[in-house]
């Protein structure tokens, strides 16, 4: 059965796809949601015009998120955890610890926006990534230090800010 997508179906389609579906998905679960409609020219016109009302919007918010993208990669987080004398985590540091320290700095960032490719477990400096949007990804500075290093952490951070300047007397 031919249907006209009104809404985003993961792995079917986007919003004014026609696709080919089997019946009973369509008139099960599709048609009852208001996911989909069936293909006619009025409900293609009607479908072209909430795509372009919603592009403005998504454009819109994609600016928007552009500027707090800016403000999250231009600030250095630190998180502090116990470590053994070896300087081994006690546990990992996971994107839930790394989105409630974005939360804590006034942004409204969730686990599932945190991008890890493994738990975090020694101290370090680590780029994570954060997806706002899916067309807005931005990278963000992780200090991963020890309580027992507390006095150390502040050393570490400023010792990252020359860097950027020391790039710049490179270029003179």
């Amino acid at each position: 059965m031919k249907i006209l997508l009104k809404k985003e179906v993961k792995k079917l389609g986007n919003i004014g796809d026609v696709v080919d579906v089997a019946n009973g998905y369509a008139r099960n679960y599709l048609l009852p949601k208001k996911l989909a409609t069936v293909v006619t020219k009025g409900n293609i016109q009607q479908i072209n015009l909430q795509i372009l009302k919603n592009e403005g919007k998504r454009k819109e918010e994609i600016k928007n998120l552009q500027v707090l993208a800016d403000e999250i990669s231009n600030i250095s987080y630190t998180i502090t955890v116990k470590t053994n004398e070896e300087g081994k985590l006690f546990g990992s540091v996971t994107a839930n610890d790394i989105a409630k320290a974005l939360s804590g700095k006034g942004f409204q960032i969730e686990e599932k926006m945190v991008i890890l490719e493994n738990p975090i477990k020694k101290c370090d400096l680590y780029n994570v990534t954060v997806v706002l949007h899916p067309d807005v990804k931005v990278q963000c500075r992780v200090w991963i230090v020890s309580e027992s290093d507390k006095s150390a952490a502040p050393q570490q951070v400023p010792s990252e800010v020359p860097s950027k300047d020391n790039s710049e007397t490179g270029k003179d």
